[in-house]
Order: structure tokens, then sequence, then C-alpha cells
């Protein structure tokens, strides 16, 4: 008997060891959506977007590949973004009327739906770094102006003067709207609001949108990229995501929330029908996707009039895009090996699923 013991002991340890299944992590991040003419994007253009893209990306997919927070990811990408002329966020960012860059931003933890906005402020580098300070270190969740200033010399922020954030080829669209007294979208044909969504190796969310607004904007105009639920929301049970585009559609509609909440019922429906028997969750593809979703609160935002586009991740690692205009500055990375950057439709791969 011990023999046979002994045999069955030594056979079990020379079994190979069950390969643990790798955790999963995801990132998408944009750069603004809007009409985009492939026309008239040089290659030269065209590869300073893509490096610019590739760099945020980078950035964040080396805090969540190293183990690191969803959070950290989100901010990384974006200060990348912020720090680039290119898109309007940050440096970069457009003109009001009045010749001044006015900047919004927001963030939201998936963990604890805590979250940070801040608007109208003008003399901070990194307005997604101020947003978050509100999330963690005030009782509020959205400062403007002045106050937001004031709030960000009581942390430490350092002042920026005004002259970093302003660009010719943004000054040149403000006088060109008021010399020939265009509209905002007539100037500004693409969207240059940034964001960033992420699944951590820890299953968290995160989501953070950080803008300069439109270009002559005037009254103290706010869009959606700082509102909490319509361009920015995470939410651990359902999804992250971030919004661009015209900012007054998407409020009306409550995009990034919407998105969310439409992904959490149809899991309780699915679940629902599972319990009844109807069929087994383990075997089940749902019938109703994120992406069907994403699409549909697009379509949504389209029928109103309005037109841009989000990113989402959901907790299965699902990195998603969906926009209605012809393009989107846009890049996502996964731990599947996933790794890509697009400016107009149907550049990416079909799917951007950890798939372990």
């Amino acid at each position: 008997m011990k023999k046979l013991i002994a045999a069955l002991a030594l056979a079990l340890l020379s079994q190979p060891a069950l390969a643990e299944e790798a955790p999963k992590w995801s990132l998408a991040i944009h750069g603004g959506a809007g009409t985009l003419d492939p026309d008239k994007m040089t290659p030269e253009k065209r590869a300073e977007y893509e490096a610019a893209l590739q760099k945020a990306l980078d950035a964040g997919a080396k805090v969540l590949s190293d183990g690191g927070d969803a959070m950290d990811a989100v901010k990384a990408a974006v200060i990348i973004m912020e720090d680039s002329p290119l898109f309007n966020a940050g440096k970069g960012a457009v003109f009001t009327w009045e010749g001044t860059n006015e900047l919004d931003a927001s963030i939201m933890d998936g963990r604890d739906r805590s979250a940070g906005a801040i608007a109208g402020v003008k003399t901070v580098k990194n307005p997604i770094l101020l947003a978050d300070k509100v999330r963690t270190d005030s009782e509020h969740v959205f400062l403007m102006g002045a106050g937001a200033e004031a709030f960000a010399l009581e942390k430490g922020f350092a002042v920026t003067p005004p002259e970093y954030f302003a660009t010719p080829a943004r000054r040149e669209a403000l006088e060109r709207m008021k010399a020939k007294q265009l509209s905002a979208l007539d100037v500004d044909h693409k969207f240059g609001t940034v964001g960033a969504v992420a699944l951590d190796q820890n299953g968290n969310l995160a989501a953070g949108t950080s803008t300069g607004g439109m270009t002559g904007k005037r009254w103290g105009r706010v869009g959606d990229a700082p509102l909490i639920g319509a361009g920015t929301y995470a939410d651990n049970r359902a999804c992250a995501v971030s919004a661009t585009g015209w900012g007054e559609y998407f409020i009306r509609v409550g995009v990034a929330h919407e998105i969310c909440a439409q992904l959490s019922m149809n899991e309780l429906f699915r679940q629902g029908l599972a319990a009844l028997g109807i069929f087994p969750p383990a075997t089940n593809e749902p019938t109703i996707t994120a992406q069907t979703i994403a699409d549909e609160v697009m379509d949504d935002v389209a029928r109103l009039g309005g037109d841009g586009g989000v990113i989402l991740v959901t907790p299965d690692g699902e990195a998603i895009f969906s926009f209605n205009t012809t393009g989107m500055y846009r890049g996502r990375a996964t731990s599947a090996g996933v790794n890509e950057v697009a400016i107009f439709g149907g550049e990416e791969k079909a799917s951007a699923t950890p798939d372990h």
C-alpha cells in the first residue's frame, strides 16, 4: 500500500503545472472626433498624430502592464495629450471669444465612483491632475473658474502663464471665425477633446477627459467633458467611458452614464434569464454587446443633431470605439497584445478583447 501511495504521489508531482491565467488589463484613448478629410491628411501630419497617440497609449499601457492602477494609467495617458499642441486640451487648447484659453477636465474611479472635475481654468498646466485633486482632497466634485484656481494654489499647483497654452493654429482659427462670422463647427472640423479609459489587473476601471472646449466659446460655456455622466463615467460593475464631440448633445443624452447604465441593465437581464434556467450564462453569448449599446447611444446623439464619439472599456477587458463622424483620433492596447492607433473609420481590428 505504501508503494502504491508513493507511486501515486510521484505521478501527481510529475504532472505539468496548470498555467495560471494572466491578469487582464485594457486601455483606450482618444484625441478628438470630427469631420476629418483623408485627402487633406498629409503623410507628415498623419505620422505626427499617430506618434503623439502612440506616446500617450504607451504611457498608460506601461502603468497597466506593470500592475499599476487604472487611475494612474488614465492620468499618464491624458497628461501626454494635454502636453501636446496637436490636441485641444492643455497646451494647444482653443481660444474663447475673448482670446483666452479656458480648460475643463474630469476623472472618475470605478471602484467607489469618486469623481473630480474642473472648468474654466486658465493657469493649470495639466487640468486632469487638478480634477483628480478635487476628487481626492476636497469634499466636492466640481470646481470652476477662480475658485478652482484658488484651490489649485492651496494644493501646491504651479501657476502656468497664459502664453504656454496659446498656439498659432488655434489663434488663427479664432481670427478666421470672427472675420468670416463662422460658427465654432466651421473652424473646428475636429473636436480635439482628449480622454482615456482603463481596466487594471485588479479589475478596477477608471475614466478621464480633458478639453479646451469650442473655438470662440462665450458666456462661460461649458461642454460635456467636465460633466460626470455626460463626458466621463466609470463604474466597476459596468464600464468606463470618455466622450468627445458636440458637448451640448452629449449633455442632453447623458452619454457616458447612459452607456454604463444600459450595460448594467443588460447584464442584470442576462443573469435573470440564467437564474430562470432559460440559458446557461457560461455557454451563451450575449445578444446585446457593449459595442451594440455604444453604437445605439451614439445613434441617439445623431438623431438629436449632434456628432462625436466615445471610447469605453468593460470589466471583461473589451476596448471599444464608437463614433458617428468620419474619424476619431484613437488608440487601444490590451494584455492580449493589441496595440494600435487609428484616425479614420475602419482602420483598426474588429475586436480588442483580452483572451487568456
